[in-house]
């Protein structure tokens, strides 16, 4: 059996890790051995944010195939990446391909997957904003309406995909896959060295991160929620700092001016060194459903800059709260954070590190479709 498992952007790598480790203890047990996985990447073999700690801290090697997709209109990005996947099926026999959440390069993927009459499983299924004018709620109904196998991160998940017409038999709930990794590299974390730079002491920090291109372009509301933040934190002397890429660095220290926000932005972190600043942190505040999802996962408070989240149960279950584009609702929850008065929170059903093996296992079961 012959595996493809296709990476679009950096949280893809982290969130096909663990069924990447699950596969190779199988073949390290002499199971299986007409096993072959390959791992392809979309995009660039020198995209500057696939450094090489991450792959050594997540313990996997790099793709094999890099299909070299560089492309900001995605609509054309679309159509580069389906050319270019046709090619590589061409030339490599394959019988499943696994794609992981929602981006656009993905629903190329899985509709070339679907053209040539192959297996497509889709990680982290069932997700929705239930906003059909984001570009990402598109292709979420794509590859799931088009996936023989459906995983699923929670029973909210599992009734979305149901409710859209999905048979039970392929809808399977593995559980948060994002956790596998928390688990296995929670005793391989050590305080980074930036940490000491900054004087940053564990429980005492504020931890910032931006990604999302909306946020970013509205100048004056980002200005505004930064003259929030710094303003609620000012009488507690909580001190913030922000690792952020780029543009988001740029917008940042733009809306910074003309505030008394001494937030320190810092460059990008590796893997492991992000994962210890957010598990110690005093507060996350971020854009990031993936951080949020850590930040449940450590106990860790977190405001999440968006009216909704794709994963609920990190807000109904978990520490995130969603204060949206607000500056008076993020004051608020700054000054509870600050304060250390957050709501009780525990851990969804399923976060137990063991997602990679239930889609690992749930892979085989289903061989039936390929032969």
């Amino acid at each position: 059996m012959n595996i493809c498992i296709v990476a679009g952007a950096r949280p893809n790598f982290i969130k096909v890790a663990p069924l990447i480790r699950a596969i190779e203890r199988y073949q390290a047990q002499g199971n299986h051995k007409d096993l072959h996985y390959e791992l392809i990447y979309s995009g660039r073999d020198d995209d500057p944010t696939l450094e090489d700690s991450l792959f050594n801290d997540l313990q996997i090697k790099k793709p094999t195939t890099y299909l070299g997709v560089d492309c900001a209109n995605l609509n054309v990005l679309v159509g580069e990446v389906m050319a270019k996947f046709e090619h590589y099926l061409e030339e490599h026999p394959t019988d499943i391909v696994v794609v992981v959440d929602d981006l656009s390069s993905t629903m190329g993927v899985a509709i070339v997957t679907k053209k040539q009459g192959l297996v497509l499983a889709h990680i982290a299924a069932g997700t929705r904003s239930f906003d059909i004018n984001m570009p990402k709620e598109i292709n979420r109904l794509v590859i799931d309406g088009l996936s023989d196998i459906l995983f699923t991160a929670g029973m909210s998940n599992n009734s979305i995909a149901n409710r859209e017409g999905a048979e039970l038999s392929k809808v399977y709930m593995v559980g948060n896959i994002l956790i596998d990794n928390l688990r296995l590299l929670h005793n391989k974390l050590h305080r980074p060295k930036l940490m000491d730079q900054l004087g940053l002491k564990e429980g005492e920090y504020i931890v910032f991160t931006l990604n999302r291109k909306k946020l970013i372009a509205d100048e004056d509301n980002l200005h505004d929620m930064i003259a929030a933040t710094c303003e609620s934190l000012k009488v507690n002397a909580v001190p913030v700092v922000a690792p952020v890429r780029d543009k988001a660095a740029i917008a940042i220290k733009k809306a910074m001016q003309g505030t008394d926000s001494d937030m320190k932005l810092v460059e990008p972190l590796g893997y492991l060194d992000f994962m210890y600043l957010t598990a110690h942190a005093k507060g996350i505040i971020t854009d990031s459903g993936n951080v949020a999802e850590e930040a449940t996962f450590n106990g860790v408070p977190c405001i999440t800059l968006n009216s909704y989240t794709e994963h609920i149960e990190t807000v109904k279950i978990g520490t995130n709260v969603l204060v949206g584009e607000d500056p008076e609702k993020l004051s608020k929850a700054v000054e509870d954070m600050a304060k250390g008065q957050w709501k009780q929170a525990g851990i969804p059903e399923r976060w137990d590190g063991r997602s990679g093996e239930r889609v690992e296992i749930r892979s085989w079961a289903r061989r039936q479709l390929i032969t």
